[in-house]
C-alpha cells in the first residue's frame, strides 16, 4: 500500500514537471533601433536578443492593427511600414510610399490611420482598409504642420488628432470629421509626447526643452493651460498606469521616470532611468517596466516594487519605440 501511494505521488509530481515544461512561451518584446534600422526582437525571461528583423531607414514608434494581427513599424527615412507579426516576430508585408512616417496612432473607431511627418512638416490621414487588404491605407488629407510635427493623440470619440509641434513650440488640433485645422496653440520647449486623460478633458504634454509636463484643458473650443508639473530635465515620452489615474513620464536628460497622479496632477513617485530613458513598457503583472536606454543601446528593466533596476540587455543603436502583447492596459 505504501510503496502504491509513493509510486502515485512520484506520477503526480512527474506530471506536474512535465505540464511546467510545455508551459506556453510569453511573447516577445519588439524594440525599434533607429540608427541599426532593425527591430531586436527579445525574450522576456532569458532577456536576450533572440531574432534581428531588418526594417526600412529609422523606425522610430510602433503600433498595433485594429484586428490585433500586425504590429505596424513606422520607418520614417524609409518611407515604409513593416507589418510583423506580434505573437511569431514574422514579418508580414511592407507598405512603400508612406510620406515619412515618424509617429502614427489608429481611432478608437479604427476607421482612421495618422501618421507624423517629422521632417516633411505635415500630418497625413488614412482610411485603414485592414490589413489584408491589397492597398490598406488610403490617403485622405494631408495636412501642413511646421514645424516638425511630432507625437499624435486621438481622443476616445475618433473626432479630433492632437499633433506637438516640436520646433515651433505649438499644439494643433485636427477635425478629423472636417480633416481641418481646429486650433493651434503656443506651449513650452521642444514639445514631444502627448497623453490624453481617458476623460478627454486634460491633453498632458512633455516639454523635452525643458523639466516641466504641461497640462493642457481641451475640453472647450480653445484649449487652457491648467498647470504645469515639473518632473525632470528632458521630459519626453508617456506610458498610462493601466489603472486610468496615473501615467509615466521618461525625463531623458534627468535620467529618472516619474509617475504622474492624474487626480491632483502631481509626481506622486520616481523611478531610475539609466541612460537617456525614452519609451516605455508595463508589462501585465505590474511591476515590471521596460524602458528603452536611447545613449547606451540598450533596454532596461525596473521593478517599480522596489524601484531598483533589475537587468540591461544591449539591442542596436539608438532604441526608441518598445512593445509586447504582455502588457499592462494603454489607459
Amino acid at each position: 500500500m505504501l510503496r502504491s501511494w509513493a509510486v502515485a505521488l512520484g506520477l503526480v509530481v512527474a506530471l506536474g514537471a512535465q505540464a511546467q515544461s510545455v508551459q506556453p512561451a510569453r511573447p516577445p518584446v519588439f524594440v525599434l533601433n533607429s540608427l541599426s534600422a532593425d527591430i531586436a526582437v527579445v525574450d522576456p525571461v532569458s532577456f536576450t536578443v533572440t531574432k534581428r528583423i531588418p526594417t526600412g531607414k529609422e523606425p522610430h514608434h510602433l503600433y498595433l492593427s485594429p484586428d490585433e494581427k500586425s504590429l505596424i513599424v513606422a520607418n520614417a527615412l524609409g518611407d515604409s511600414l513593416t507589418f510583423v507579426d506580434p505573437r511569431t516576430a514574422e514579418v508580414q508585408r511592407v507598405v512603400r510610399n508612406i510620406s515619412d512616417p515618424y509617429h502614427l496612432r489608429f481611432s478608437p473607431d479604427m476607421k482612421w490611420f495618422v501618421t507624423a511627418a517629422n521632417r516633411l512638416d505635415h500630418v497625413d490621414l488614412y482610411r485603414w482598409q485592414g490589413s489584408t487588404a491589397a492597398e490598406p491605407l488610403q490617403l485622405v488629407k494631408r495636412i501642413h504642420a511646421p514645424k516638425t510635427p511630432s507625437h499624435l493623440n486621438i481622443d476616445t470619440r475618433s473626432t479630433t488628432v492632437y499633433v506637438s509641434l516640436q520646433d515651433s513650440d505649438e499644439l494643433l488640433a485636427i477635425d478629423l470629421g472636417t480633416q481641418a485645422i481646429k486650433w493651434k496653440t503656443q506651449v513650452g520647449k521642444m514639445p514631444a509626447d502627448i497623453y490624453l486623460t481617458p476623460d478627454d478633458k486634460h491633453l498632458l504634454v512633455g516639454l523635452t526643452g525643458d523639466k516641466f509636463v504641461e497640462v493642457w484643458d481641451v475640453s472647450g473650443a480653445a484649449p487652457k493651460l491648467a498647470k504645469r508639473i515639473p518632473t525632470g530635465n528632458g521630459a519626453h515620452s508617456f506610458r498610462a498606469w493601466g489603472d486610468k489615474r496615473h501615467v509615466l513620464v521618461s525625463n531623458r536628460a534627468a535620467n529618472t521616470i516619474s509617475k504622474i497622479d492624474l487626480t491632483t496632477m502631481s509626481v506622486v513617485d520616481q523611478f531610475p532611468g539609466p541612460s537617456g530613458p525614452d519609451d516605455m513598457e508595463l508589462l501585465s503583472d505590474g511591476k515590471t517596466l521596460l524602458v528603452t536606454s536611447r545613449w547606451a543601446g540598450k533596454v532596461t528593466e525596473i521593478d517599480t516594487s522596489t524601484r531598483k533596476v533589475v537587468r540591461q540587455v544591449k539591442v542596436g543603436k539608438s532604441p526608441h519605440g518598445i512593445w509586447t502583447l504582455d502588457h499592462k492596459p494603454r489607459l
